[in-house]
Formats: C-alpha cells, sequence, structure tokens
C-alpha cells in the first residue's frame, strides 16, 4: 500500500497494524468522535497512525510539520484537539518544547491538562504510541466501533490558509471525503495498477486525499518520503517504477534538470508532461489542470488527464464532478452573471466541507446552501470551468480589471518562458501589473514584453518585470502554493533597488 525509503507495508499488514494501534488509542482513551492531532513527516507511519484514528470513528487532525508553537497552540484550540501525537522532531522543530515555550509552562508527553490548551487531555510521542503493546481486551471495541462508523460520521478537520488570510479548520465527513476523492480516480487515472508518487505533505488535503485515500480507494500503491529533494526523488521513481507522479510543474521540472541518465520510463501519461518523453506531452492547455480546495477536499472538477480536451477548451480546469453544482455570481452583489460572465465561484453539492470549526453555517453557506469560494473563474457553454484566479487577487489598472492568472496563461505561451507569476505591485499612482518569469535561451525583458503585446490588451501587459534563471527563488508557502504577498514583496523590492531595469529593461536574479 506505502512505500518509504526505509520501509514498505502491504494492505493485510496496515489492516493488521492498524487495529493494534486502534487498541492502544482506544486504551488511551480515544472513541469516536475524538479530535486527534497528528504532527509527523511522510512515512508510512503516518499512514499507520491515520487509519487507525478513522477507523474507530476518531477525528483526524492533520497538523503541519511547519508550525510554530504559537501556531500549533492555535490549531489545538480551534480544533478542540483532545489527543495529540507527535513526532519528538523534526527539521529543527520539536514541537513539544516550542509548545512549552509559547505556553511557559513545561508539557510532557502521557496526560495533560492546561488552561492555554484546555481540550487537549494526551499527549503521545510516535514512538511511544508505535511501540504500544496491542491492548487484548479492547481488540472487540475496535472490531465494533469499526463497524460502527458510517458516512456521516466526521472524518477530520483539515487547516487551510487558502492563498491568504488566517488557517481555518475544514470539517469533512468519510462520505464526503471518500465521495471526493472516488470522482476524481478517474480524471486522475489511478487504478489498481498505479504507483503513484506525490510530493505533498500529508498534513495537507493534497497528501491526504490525493495521496492516502486515493490508493486506499483504488487498490493502488503509494510511494512517499519524508524530505523531497532532486536526488532522492529520483531514486524512488526508478527503484519502484513509479507509473504516477503528480505534484507542480515547478517540481516537474527541477526533476528534469537533473535527471541525468535516471530511468523514468516506467511514467505513464498523466504523469506531470516534463517527465515525460517529448512524444508523450500534450500541447500547452491542452489538458485539464484539476481544480479545488480543502473546502471541497480535493479538485470538484476535472478532465482525463490522459486526454486532450475539445480545442474550445483548452486552458480550463474541466468540468465538475458528479453531484458538485456550480454557480458564478457577482462578487460584489452575490447575483448570478450571465452566461459565460466571469465571477465568484459558488459550489454546492456532497463533497463540500460540513462546515468550518467555529463558524456557524450561516457564517459560511449562503441561504441556499452554496460555498462561496472566493475563487473567480467562468462557465463556457458546454460546461468546461475556467478558473482566474482569487477574488482577492483581482485588482484594477486603470479602472480595468486584471485576473493575475489569465496574465500569467498567455505569459506561459512565449516561446523560451518557462513560468510566469504574476501579481500587482502598489505604487503611489494606483495598482501595477508585475510578473516574475522564468525564461530560457537569454530572452529580456524587452523580448518578453514584446511578444506579451500580441497576447494581452495592453492595460493587462506587466510594468514591473523580473526574469529569473529558475523559479526557486519565488516565494511559497508550506504547500508549496505561491505566497501571494511574498511575490509582491519580491517584485515591489526588485522594482525599487532597480526601477528602470526592473521596469524597462533587461533585470535577472539567481534562483536561491
Amino acid at each position: 500500500m506505502v512505500i518509504d525509503p526505509a520501509d514498505r507495508v502491504t494492505y493485510r499488514e496496515f489492516d493488521e497494524s492498524t487495529r493494534d494501534l486502534a487498541a492502544a488509542l482506544v486504551a488511551g482513551g480515544v472513541g469516536p468522535g475524538t479530535r486527534v492531532g497528528l504532527v509527523m513527516p511522510n512515512c508510512t507511519d503516518w499512514v499507520r497512525i491515520a487509519l487507525a484514528v478513522t477507523r474507530i470513528g476518531a477525528v483526524l487532525v492533520p497538523l503541519s510539520t511547519l508550525l510554530t508553537g504559537r501556531e500549533l497552540r492555535a490549531q489545538l484550540t480551534v480544533a478542540a484537539v483532545t489527543c495529540l501525537v507527535t513526532a519528538p522532531e523534526f527539521r529543527g522543530h520539536r514541537y513539544l518544547d516550542d509548545l512549552s515555550a509559547e505556553l511557559g509552562d513545561r508539557i510532557h508527553p502521557g496526560v495533560v491538562m492546561h488552561p492555554g490548551v484546555p481540550a487537549l487531555r494526551r499527549i503521545w510521542t510516535t514512538d511511544e504510541l508505535l511501540g504500544a503493546r496491542p491492548e487484548v481486551r479492547c481488540a472487540a471495541v475496535v472490531s465494533a466501533l469499526d463497524d460502527a462508523v458510517t458516512p456521516a460520521d466526521p472524518l477530520t478537520v483539515v487547516f487551510t490558509s487558502g492563498s491568504s488570510g488566517t488557517p481555518k479548520g475544514v470539517m469533512h465527513s468519510h462520505g464526503g471525503a471518500l465521495g471526493a476523492v472516488a470522482s476524481g480516480l478517474r480524471a486522475r487515472r489511478i487504478g489498481a495498477d498505479t504507483r503513484l508518487y506525490l510530493p505533498m505533505p500529508f498534513f495537507w488535503v493534497g497528501g491526504f486525499g490525493a495521496g492516502i485515500l486515493s490508493v486506499l480507494l483504488a487498490g493502488a500503491t503509494l510511494v512517499t518520503e519524508p524530505i523531497p529533494s532532486p536526488e532522492t526523488t529520483l531514486a524512488l521513481l526508478e527503484r519502484e517504477r513509479v507509473t504516477l507522479f503528480r505534484g507542480w510543474p515547478d517540481q516537474a521540472a527541477a526533476l528534469v534538470r537533473r535527471a541525468g541518465d535516471a530511468d523514468l520510463s516506467a511514467l505513464r501519461v498523466g504523469s506531470l508532461d516534463a517527465l515525460l518523453p517529448p512524444q508523450a506531452r500534450a500541447a500547452r492547455g491542452a489538458r485539464a489542470n484539476l481544480f479545488g480546495m480543502t473546502e471541497s477536499f480535493g479538485p470538484w472538477c476535472g478532465f482525463r488527464a490522459d486526454r486532450d480536451m475539445p480545442r474550445s477548451a483548452w486552458g480550463s480546469c474541466g468540468k465538475p464532478f458528479d453531484g458538485m453544482e456550480v454557480r458564478i455570481t457577482d462578487p460584489e452583489t452575490g447575483s448570478p452573471v450571465p452566461q459565460g460572465g466571469t465571477g465568484e465561484i459558488q459550489l454546492r453539492g456532497p463533497h463540500v466541507m460540513q462546515g468550518i470549526c467555529g463558524r456557524s453555517p450561516e457564517e459560511v453557506f449562503t441561504r441556499d446552501g452554496f460555498y462561496p469560494t472566493g475563487d473567480l473563474g467562468h462557465v463556457d457553454a458546454d460546461g468546461f470551468v475556467f478558473h482566474h484566479g482569487r477574488s482577492d487577487d483581482m485588482f484594477k489598472v486603470g479602472g480595468a480589471t486584471v485576473y493575475p492568472s489569465e496574465v500569467q496563461a498567455a505569459l506561459a505561451t512565449i516561446d523560451g518562458v518557462e513560468s510566469a507569476f504574476v501579481t500587482r505591485v502598489d505604487e503611489a499612482g494606483g495598482p501595477r501589473v508585475g510578473a516574475a518569469v522564468v525564461c530560457r535561451g537569454g530572452l529580456t525583458v524587452d523580448d518578453v514584453r514584446a511578444t506579451a503585446r500580441t497576447v494581452l490588451s495592453s492595460f493587462k501587459i506587466p510594468t514591473v518585470w523580473l526574469l529569473l534563471d529558475s523559479d526557486e527563488s519565488v516565494p511559497r508557502g508550506g504547500t508549496g502554493k505561491v505566497d501571494g504577498r511574498g511575490l509582491r514583496e519580491l517584485l515591489t523590492r526588485a522594482h525599487h533597488e532597480s526601477p528602470e531595469s526592473a521596469a524597462t529593461g533587461p533585470h535577472r536574479t539567481e534562483g536561491s
């Protein structure tokens, strides 16, 4: 079922080991509805603990390995986590030490009661829980709890910050989450013979849903590692004969630059194009960009990853999966826009979250049950969804609306441009369009801008430019998403340091 650099576990072994872990959890007071926080890096044991928690009806709360003590305390409180399972240390983070420093009081594994984390009652280290002897007297209880779980029961609380804003705890049921994953298996081309490598961390819905639960439902194999790097990832892809690589295009590009003579011949169409031989790659925009969010437990629309969409749909995110209703509304009034018009995407359907921790349904959903996503887009006459960025990313230049994603897509069509990252740059005279562009072949700003004039309206053409040799210097959050605020700061700093060259001439910085 799951392979990491140090371990490999079959489905039968998972069934047995998660029952034993579940017995240890039950003996420690965990039961249906108990919220169990888990903070540890990707590995087979992450999956063991997660499935042990969820099979007895407890609620898994995956926590980022990047959290500071203050952030960990906040998320434990927001999600009302009762039991915490934590790695002792990972990449310089000592989680209990960090939490203790935040609370001003020493927190130890074992029974806990502290007003700074009022719901927390028990802490296990991962080593302690994984090494616990099976509680024979709890075995019958585990079986009964396992049988009693229903699709309506809560499965998980996943924290997300989206592209900006305060992280929020998103609640999903077993039926909603598993239904969301099942609806996307065909589009992602995951079947029983799939050997999937996914670089996303398991604490993110892209790792938990698109990774763990996808292979669980399909009977496939998941290949993972705690700290991805080009060298270790290439070794895993080759050794384990990985057939499907899903992730971000820039990660695939970084692997290709270091691939050398690595044998990646097992990869199939549906993997990121950069890793495939040239004859197997799709034309730019021909394949759907699966689109989703934590609130929909991953992608809610898509198209088969191994097939081109109709030409009119190129650049789209595909069509909504079965059961998902989409409407496009005016961001200011909430009224539906005419067919083909751009506005805020609202969702309703069986895969949308149950709610958000600490918020009433009235705060989260419209009166008729739609979730306003904050994403902008339009739906064409054939039902294909086109994404135009976030409503808080949209800005106006001279009274005209600029959608960063539209500008990025246009710049990416220019020969020699590998990727583009667009945002606003605030100036005294109003926002300007800024672009950080990864180029090859010695392109200059003048070259890129000249071609941009042929594919973009004049007000959409960036006036602040930063040419990069790699995307490694583009700021990102813990899940790999581009950090919008950091990107604005990067462009603003480059413009202010060299305003003439950044705006009107060649300007290049080495990736760091």
